[in-house]
């Protein structure tokens, strides 16, 4: 089973590594279309090659900014129990987010001690601003992780575009691997310059400080429509304005955000390759459109290559 493959390779500090994220069906949906809609996805993937699958825990991000969201805030289905339930065809790993601040210790240490750690691999996020109301702290999470000497491989978030401007990014990224995290995920990367400035400054750190580098996995995220660049943008990732411009006056948007996507992960290989950086990527598909989900299976395809 690939599981063994992405733990291993996630302990063994290996480049390469290639993800897929989905968001699970949103809350009240039928039975029926549920079943509809896993079959798709287990479809669409068993014969990719993907070394696991990211399973995104959705929570409301209002508090972090004052502009309204563009588009409406769906509770989805919780991705653990998605996963279980309709994804166990898929012979590949979960990755399965957390946002912790949803969640009672009792909840969080459950699906700790009960998810199967050959199979499961999680990822905790904290709150989404300091004026979000949560039951759990980050800090607390990763407590009740060490409470229940949960065997489950620990990733943690990291958002390259932060460290423009605040500088200490890498520094987050060491503190939580002394907490436990063994790689990390980002959000979408459109803006190559904030991730290479970012990897730079990890990559010394790390050297200076005697710290061995694990796995940093940029997401790649298709858009399909100015609406959509535009909810990226609301969602905090960081888009230059050339290339905004590029896309919005593009003839067909999509696919130059496929080419645009494709060009930037192999820019941030080439540059962390160099220097021995373990890196990899996260395809994201968490548009409903089709000509979207076609669009990430497409750059799957191509970044695998």
């Amino acid at each position: 089973m690939a599981t063994d493959n992405l733990i291993s390779k996630i302990k063994n500090r290996e480049s390469g590594i290639v993800l897929y994220g989905i968001t699970p069906p949103k809350k009240g949906t039928s039975e029926e279309k549920i079943t509809e809609i896993s079959a798709r996805q287990v479809d669409r993937l068993q014969d990719l090659s993907v070394d696991g699958l990211v399973l995104y825990d959705i929570q409301d991000e209002k508090s972090r900014t004052d502009e309204e969201r563009p588009f409406p805030f769906m509770e989805t289905l919780d991705c653990y129990d998605y996963s279980q339930q309709h994804l166990t065809n898929l012979k590949i790993p979960k990755i399965i987010y957390r946002a912790v601040g949803k969640y009672s210790e009792t909840e969080l240490s459950d699906f700790l001690t009960q998810a199967d750690p050959q199979d499961n691999l999680s990822i905790f996020v904290g709150a989404a601003s300091k004026s979000q109301e949560v039951t759990l702290s980050i800090s607390d999470a990763y407590k009740i992780r060490a409470d229940t000497q949960s065997n489950m491989l620990l990733g943690g978030v990291v958002i390259p575009e932060r460290h423009q401007s605040k500088g200490d990014e890498h520094l987050r990224v060491f503190e939580k691997m002394a907490q436990g995290c063994s790689f990390f995920i980002s959000q979408g990367v459109y803006d190559v310059n904030a991730s290479k400035n970012f990897l730079s400054d990890y990559y010394y750190y790390g050297k200076e400080n005697n710290i061995p580098l694990v796995p940093i996995l940029f997401t790649l995220t298709p858009c399909g429509s100015a609406k959509t660049l535009q909810f990226m943008k609301w969602l905090g990732i960081s888009i230059p304005k050339w290339l905004e411009n590029d896309l919005i006056h593009s003839n067909d948007i999509l696919q130059r955000s496929v080419d645009v996507s494709e060009q930037s992960y192999r820019e941030l290989k080439a540059f962390a390759d160099e220097k021995g950086i373990p890196v990899g990527c996260n395809i994201e598909s968490v548009a409903i459109r089709k000509v979207e989900v076609d669009a990430s299976i497409e750059l799957l395809e191509r970044v695998s290559r």
